[in-house]
């Protein structure tokens, strides 16, 4: 930096490495692009709606000056698996004791009680205390319903969530997770389905 009278300093600029490993959208897209090359699953994150209010144009293409959400949007990952609707939400969080609900909109709470209405397999993955879960959309609408807190508790997390395994290929094995819930030893899920 060039300060005033010829005066020269340098800075360092920290480096934060708490989160050198691949948030949990990246681990999440990963996952979804092993799932299809395999001709496992279907699933794909789901693009915000967001309309073009200016634009202008440059030599490098269009650039959006300003743009706005056209409607809110639901959650951030739907598909197709073994021939079911599937459709979830991705949430991290730094907290370390509970999982604070103001991260959900209430439309988007509507809409997974709709996709289970509907028969759909809904769920929210969950990054919490290095571990990531897979919580069923019908645990999360029935917490809610039945409590007056404003947070989730770790407890319920650890006692109500699935854990799903890190690895290599895929990077996030939620799939197995899906079949550990629904498929594996839920046969009153399946006569239902």
């Amino acid at each position: 930096m060039n300060y005033p009278n010829q005066i020269q300093k340098k800075t360092t600029k920290t480096i934060n490495y708490s989160n050198r490993g691949m948030n949990l959208e990246n681990l999440i897209n990963e996952s979804n692009e092993y799932y299809v090359e395999k001709d496992i699953a279907l699933i794909y994150k789901k693009p915000t709606p967001i309309g073009i209010s200016e634009a202008v144009y440059t030599e490098h293409g269009r650039i959006i000056k300003n743009g706005y959400f056209k409607a809110p949007s639901t959650l951030d990952y739907n598909g197709i698996y073994r021939g079911k609707y599937v459709e979830f939400e991705a949430k991290e969080t730094q907290q370390k004791t509970s999982f604070p609900l103001a991260n959900f909109h209430e439309h988007q709470l509507k809409y997974i009680s709709k996709v289970l209405k509907h028969g759909g397999i809904c769920f929210i993955i969950l990054k919490m205390n290095n571990l990531v879960y897979l919580l069923k959309g019908e645990d999360l609408i029935s917490f809610i319903e039945s409590s007056k807190r404003k947070s989730i508790p770790y407890s319920y997390i650890k006692e109500h969530g699935f854990i799903i395994k890190e690895g290599y290929n895929p990077a996030l094995d939620y799939i197995a997770t899906i079949d550990q819930i629904y498929w594996k030893g839920n046969e009153e899920w399946q006569r239902k389905n």
